[in-house]
């Protein structure tokens, strides 16, 4: 049987006082790559970030779980020791703080162990090629005068570097071009096996045309409406997402 690593049952979320989402439900195994998508204002960023802990959301009923430990009050970092990542629509920039550094630290929270700089330093370059990533980005604040694209490079090279159980990409492919999208699916594509998860959350899928897609989650006032396999993604391209809706 697969291994269960997030269930969430029923997630009720607020923010500011107004409800986003209505019962959301999702359950992901170890192995698989799930696709989230929906119109604008689904709620599909907001399940990403409150399955993540942002302290913005209140959640107002349902239950989080992870590797079957209920997760729903932990705060961010906790939940990021035990493997969970999100890569964000906006990435802040941090000035003061190197990117290697950044990583490096965030490697050592996660592992719980020392990291040593030069094994570290030559996994980073690694990474960093793989991207097509300059290794002068390595000294450089964390997205401090990055382009859009680079920025979201960044954040698959945290993902890469950290090997997280369950990653959760939102939009890291929204304003990229055709070669940056296609270099960022590769390296998805190399992060998954049979050990992990991931889940992306998309409005243009030129990203999913080279990874092996489990299922597809639609989202619509807040909740899951309908889940699919890949099959659905042409329908939704072709006719728009009232034809699954309806």
């Amino acid at each position: 049987m697969p291994k269960n690593l997030l269930s969430v049952r029923n997630l009720c979320a607020s923010v500011d006082g107004r409800r986003i989402l209505n019962g959301a439900e999702l359950e992901i195994n170890a192995g698989e790559v799930h696709v989230l998508m929906g119109p604008n204002g689904a709620g599909k960023s907001t399940l990403a970030n409150v399955v993540m802990g942002d302290p913005r959301y209140s959640v107002d009923e349902g239950r989080v779980f992870f590797e079957g430990a209920d997760i729903t009050e932990e705060k961010p970092d906790a939940r990021a020791r035990r493997g969970m990542f999100l890569s964000f629509q906006a990435p802040e920039e941090i000035p003061g703080i190197t990117v290697e550094n950044f990583l490096r630290a965030a490697k050592s929270a996660y592992t719980g162990e020392d990291v040593k700089l030069l094994p570290f330093r030559k996994e980073l370059r690694a990474r960093m090629e793989e991207l097509g990533m300059d290794a002068s980005y390595a000294s450089r604040y964390l997205n401090v005068g990055f382009s859009g694209g680079e920025k979201k490079k960044n954040e698959i090279l945290q993902m890469a570097v950290l090997n997280p159980k369950l990653a959760i990409l939102d939009e890291t492919d929204s304003g990229l071009d055709i070669d940056a999208v296609k270099t960022i699916s590769e390296s998805i594509h190399r992060h998954k096996n049979e050990e992990n998860a991931i889940v992306i959350i998309t409005h243009i899928t030129r990203i999913l045309q080279k990874l092996p897609v489990d299922y597809v989650h639609i989202m619509a006032d807040g909740r899951i409406v309908k889940t699919s396999d890949a099959s659905v993604i042409e329908k939704i391209n072709r006719d728009g997402f009232a034809s699954v809706l309806g």
